[in-house]
């Protein structure tokens, strides 16, 4: 049992190391090029964060699309993003509810014909 999961956490290190070896191969992008043109505030972050999904998938596709604007204003920016996203959980709190409230609570059950299995 133990040689299997050493096996697989040598292969998740190999795997592991091969991306950051890969990683380096990308191309690189002028940064001054990005920095031209219009500035995204809040409110561009906060757009950008509500289509992230959509971009990313069109991201996989193009490599002319991205995720984050570079040309931004900063934590402005990142703020509206984070919103957009549902980051913080503002969107998404319905949602929790609903799992909170669907726990089973073990104590309420009773385990008098339980059997104990080794």
């Amino acid at each position: 049992m133990k040689t299997i999961l050493s096996q697989k956490k040598s292969l998740f290190v190999i795997i592991l190391l091969s991306i950051i070896i890969l990683s380096g191969c990308a191309n690189n992008e002028s940064v001054k090029l990005c920095l031209t043109g219009h500035t995204y505030g809040f409110f561009g972050g906060l757009w950008h964060g509500f289509i992230a999904p959509f971009d990313f998938i069109g991201m996989l596709f193009n490599d002319k699309i991205t995720m984050y604007a570079q040309n931004n204003n900063g934590g402005l920016y990142a703020l509206g993003f984070l919103l957009g996203s549902g980051g913080w959980g503002f969107f998404g709190s319905k949602g929790a509810s609903r799992v909170r409230s669907g726990r089973v609570h073990f104590q309420s059950q009773r385990f008098d014909k339980a059997e104990v299995i080794e």
